[in-house]
C-alpha cells in the first residue's frame, strides 16, 4: 500500500525537475498505488496461480457425466476418454458440480418425461453421491456449499434440464425440488406448451401455466435457468420471477452468434435483476469460427465435419465480454463438460480450470474479481432464490 509518507518523500525527491516533473511524478505514484497487484504484474508462478485458483470456491454451473452414470459408469476411477470424473476433478480443484438431471425431449412423446427426470435424479444422488461419499455431499443450500468446503468435499447439486420433465404438472415440479432439484432449465430443444425453446423459429413465449411454473419455483427457491429458451420466453421469465434468473449454460451471442447464446441486452437485463451468465465451453459457443465450421449449428455442413476448435483465449473473451457490459457480478462458469463434443485447446476437461486461472490473471483480473467469477456470483444468485422462497412461503 503507498502511505501519505511514500508519496511525500517521492514528491521531495523531484524538487529539483521543476514543476511540471514533480507533478507528472506524483500522478504516476497515485496511479501505480491505485493499480491492482493483477494488473502491475506480468507473469505468474505456478505457486502464485494454485493459491489464487484454490482461494476460489469453483463452481460449475453444468455437467451431463449423469448421461454416462445412468448407464454404468463410475465416475471415480480416471476415464481414457470424457471430461469428467473425481480424479480430473480434484486435480481442478473443483469444490462444487451442478450435475444435469438431463431429459431428451424424446422421453415426451414417450410419456415417460417424468420418469427420465427420476432416473437422472437417482444417478446423481446415488451413482455420484451415495457411492461415493468420501468424495461428494449431496448440497441443498449454499450454506451446504460452504460446509461441504471445509470439509474437503464437492458439493453435488441437482438442476432439472427440460421443464418437460414436470409433464406440466406442478405437483411434480415440487416432489424434484423436494429430491433435491435446485434449478430448472425451462425448456430444451423444442417448445412446451408453456414455453419457447431457441431451437424452434416461431419465438414462442410464456403462457398462463408458464408463469404459474415460474412462481412455483420461486416459492421453493429453485433458481429459473433461462439457458435453452426462446428470446420472448426469456423477456418473459425475467419480468415473471420475483427472483434473480440465470443461464446454466450460455455464453454471448455477441462473439459467437447462435441462438443459444444471449444477447447484450439479455446480458445486461439479467445483471440488472442480478443473475449470472454461465460461460459454456462448447467451441461453437465460444467462436463465431467454430460456429461457422459446425454441423450442430450449419444444417448444410455434412454431419461428420469437424469444427474449428476454439481456445482457452476464447473463453477469456467471453468472460471480457460480459464484464464489459455488464460488470464482473454477472460472470460465472457453465462449462457443459460430458454434455459437448468440442472442449477449447487448454480447458480440455474438469482438470484444466487452473490454466483458466492463469490466463485471466495475465488479463488483469484480480484474485477477488476471480473468486466472484468462480463461485461468489452464483452463491448470490442461489442465497436470493433461497430468501425469496423464505418471503412467499
Amino acid at each position: 500500500m503507498c502511505t501519505r509518507d511514500r508519496w511525500r518523500k517521492r514528491h521531495e525527491s523531484a524538487k529539483g525537475g521543476g514543476y511540471n516533473n514533480r507533478m507528472i511524478r506524483f500522478a504516476l505514484v497515485i496511479a501505480l498505488c491505485l493499480l491492482p497487484l493483477a494488473a502491475q504484474k506480468k507473469s505468474w508462478t505456478e505457486a502464485e496461480v494454485m493459491k489464487v485458483h484454490r482461494s476460489a470456491i469453483l463452481i460449475d454451473g453444468h455437467n451431463d457425466v449423469t448421461s454416462f452414470t445412468e448407464k454404468g459408469l463410475d465416475i471415480s476411477p480416471l476415464r481414457k476418454e470424457g471430461h469428467t470424473d473425481v480424479v480430473r476433478m480434484k486435480q481442478g480443484g473443483m469444490a462444487v458440480q451442478f450435475f444435469a438431471a438431463y431429459v431428451d425431449v424424446e422421453y415426451t412423446a414417450k410419456g415417460q418425461a417424468a420418469h427420465r427426470a427420476m432416473q437422472m435424479i437417482d444417478t446423481i444422488r446415488y451413482d455420484i453421491v451415495e457411492k461415493h461419499p468420501a468424495d461428494f455431499t449431496l448440497a441443498l443450500t449454499a450454506d451446504d456449499i460452504l460446509k461441504a468446503r471445509k470439509r474437503g468435499k464437492i458439493a453435488a447439486l441437482i438442476g432439472i434440464e427440460g421443464g418437460h420433465a414436470i409433464e406440466d404438472d406442478l405437483r411434480l415440479l415440487r416432489d424434484y425440488q423436494a429430491l433435491g432439484a435446485r434449478y430448472m432449465t425451462l425448456t430444451h430443444t423444442r417448445n412446451l406448451s408453456w414455453a419457447g425453446s431457441s431451437a424452434e423459429k416461431d419465438n414462442r413465449g410464456l403462457s398462463e401455466f408458464g408463469r404459474k411454473v415460474i412462481a412455483e419455483m420461486n416459492r421453493l427457491g429453485m433458481m429459473v435457468d433461462i439457458a435453452h429458451v426462446s428470446d420472448k420466453t426469456f423477456w418473459d421469465a425475467l419480468e415473471a420471477s420475483q427472483a434473480p434468473v440465470f443461464s446454466s449454460h450460455s455464453s454471448c451471442r455477441a462473439v459467437s452468434n447462435i441462438t443459444r447464446n444471449m444477447t447484450d441486452d439479455m446480458i445486461r437485463a439479467v445483471a440488472k435483476k442480478g443473475g449470472v451468465v454461465m460461460i459454456n465451453f462448447g467451441c461453437e459457443f465460444l467462436s463465431q469460427r467454430s460456429a461457422d465450421t459446425s454441423p450442430w449449428v450449419n444444417a448444410s455442413l455434412p454431419k461428420d465435419t469437424k469444427c474449428a476448435r476454439a481456445s482457452i483465449d476464447d473463453v477469456v473473451a467471453q468472460i471480457d465480454h460480459v464484464k464489459q457490459i455488464a460488470g464482473v457480478d454477472a460472470a460465472g462458469l457453465g462449462s457443459d463438460f460430458d454434455g459437448v463434443t468440442c472442449t477449447p485447446e487448454g480447458l480440455d476437461d474438469v482438470s484444466k480450470w487452473p490454466n483458466l486461472t492463469r490466463k485471466l490473471l495475465e488479463k488483469s483480473y484480480t484474485p477477488a474479481e476471480i473468486r466472484k467469477i468462480y463461485g461468489g456470483n452464483i452463491l448470490r444468485v442461489m442465497r436470493a432464490a433461497e430468501r425469496t422462497a423464505l418471503r412467499l412461503r
